[in-house]
């Protein structure tokens, strides 16, 4: 019993079983490893660099980097920067400088989600990639761009890796069902073409989701006579509760939330909606919407349609008192409102330019006439001398006179555009603009 129990073989997931081992037999990425690549073309010559793989979960980084390693024959050294440190680091160096001097290999050290290591043990591979010690791979869900930093990202080539589509997603569940020797094979499983859609479309082009959440299918299945039976009812078991990929805070996070605001921007409801049903179906925090959908109506719609803050608001409120799902409706409201609205920055430009302004310039005066002066002596000292109450003026504008410090006297920030309410108020403002001209004619 006790010699059955240790001569079993460790369980691996089906995920693991399932690695492809050679390019050939790897799923997506074509435009890397397809023929004639420049990724496909440096493994085949064995001329290989260090780079960095950059795409979401499951789309094969780690087993694209131990592909890689079998190709060259080279030894493959792998460290997650989640649980590692500077002494892991140590570790798989000096397994490289053994494997190169003892028995004349490359090493390729493969990093996983090296974005979470800080700049120092970022840092300490930037030697041993100069001299050769090692291959970098290093594997992340984020942007390198900001995660990495540029003394590591200069010394390596940044392959983007895409999520699979719904018909690779197919395929490597067909070839698991049928595999025999690493896949499900010998059980006979079926999996009716509604199964097949609903659990392709689950995986959202993450392949090892697809096998886990098949896994998981297995255990569960109907049995029919001699066979087991995955069908929709099974599945909607196994993904109740499941939500998709959405990572609050990092890339899919700001991409989508960027897709919202964009589509909201280029006036497109149906887009609006789209990226909103996104995020809320990924799980993003409802708040976070509202607060950008207000940042929308200030930023792009602003005085064109002053409605579009205040229906903003009024989403972040119900959203609010409200909750999940019924608040919901309120954001979609003010998401597609927005969409449809007038659109202007005129605002957001003439905020820019004013406070680029306050912030590069001196600290210039308050003109004497726009200063307050409550006592006698600020009175004494011309505090507010001159200063015309525009209600007494005639239709309450005071014509030239200048509210600016002297030395910006003829700036203008704001600039309306002629689209929704900023169209009257441009026309408003032309025709002050004249009363001023004529004023200083006058004088």
């Amino acid at each position: 019993m006790t010699a059955d129990l240790f001569s079993q073989q460790p369980y691996q997931p089906l995920a693991a079983r399932m690695r492809p081992q050679t390019l050939d037999g790897f799923y997506g990425q074509q435009h890397l490893i397809g023929p004639g690549k420049p990724l496909r073309e440096a493994i085949e010559n064995e001329t290989l660099h260090s780079m960095i793989f950059w795409g979401p979960p499951g789309v094969g980084k780690t087993t694209l980097a131990r592909i890689i390693a079998a190709s060259v024959d080279a030894h493959f050294e792998s460290i997650s920067a989640v649980l590692s440190g500077v002494k892991e680091i140590r570790a798989a160096i000096a397994k490289a400088e053994e494997q190169r001097d003892l028995r004349g290999r490359k090493t390729i050290l493969f990093v996983d989600e090296v974005h979470r290591f800080n700049k120092s043990q970022q840092d300490a591979f930037l030697p041993y990639v100069e001299d050769g010690t090692v291959v970098f791979v290093g594997a992340t869900t984020e942007n390198p761009s900001f995660e990495l930093n540029n003394a590591l990202l200069s010394r390596c080539r940044v392959y983007v890796l895409k999520s699979l589509d719904t018909d690779q997603i197919k395929a490597l569940i067909q070839q698991t069902l049928a595999n025999s020797e690493t896949g499900l094979g010998q059980q006979q499983l079926q999996l009716d073409k509604a199964a097949l859609d609903l659990l392709a479309n689950a995986a959202d082009g993450d392949a090892r989701r697809a096998l886990n959440l098949l896994e998981i299918a297995n255990d569960l299945a109907t049995e029919q006579g001699d066979q087991s039976i995955i069908d929709s009812a099974v599945l909607e078991q196994v993904l109740v509760g499941d939500t998709r990929r959405f990572d609050k805070g990092g890339e899919y996070f700001y991409d989508q939330i960027s897709a919202l605001h964009k589509s909201v921007r280029g006036s497109s409801p149906d887009a609006s909606l789209y990226w909103l049903c996104r995020m809320l179906d990924g799980g993003c925090d409802p708040i976070y919407i509202a607060r950008r959908v207000v940042r929308i109506a200030t930023e792009d719609i602003g005085n064109a349609d002053p409605r579009a803050l205040e229906l903003a608001l009024n989403a972040w409120s119900v959203q609010e008192r409200l909750g999940s799902p019924e608040g919901e409706l309120a954001l979609a409201q003010a998401v597609t409102y927005c969409a449809v609205a007038a659109k202007s920055n005129a605002v957001y430009g003439a905020f820019k330019a004013a406070m680029a302004d306050v912030q590069s310039l001196p600290s210039y005066e308050v003109p004497m006439h726009l200063r307050n002066a409550p006592t006698k002596l600020m009175k004494e000292l011309d505090y507010g001398k001159g200063y015309r109450y525009a209600h007494n003026e005639q239709k309450a504008y005071a014509a030239g006179e200048n509210y600016l410090p002297e030395e910006l006297a003829d700036k203008q920030y704001y600039f309306p555009t002629d689209n929704g309410l900023e169209k009257q108020i441009s026309a408003k403002l032309a025709h002050l603009h004249s009363l001023d001209k004529q004023n200083k004619e006058q004088q």
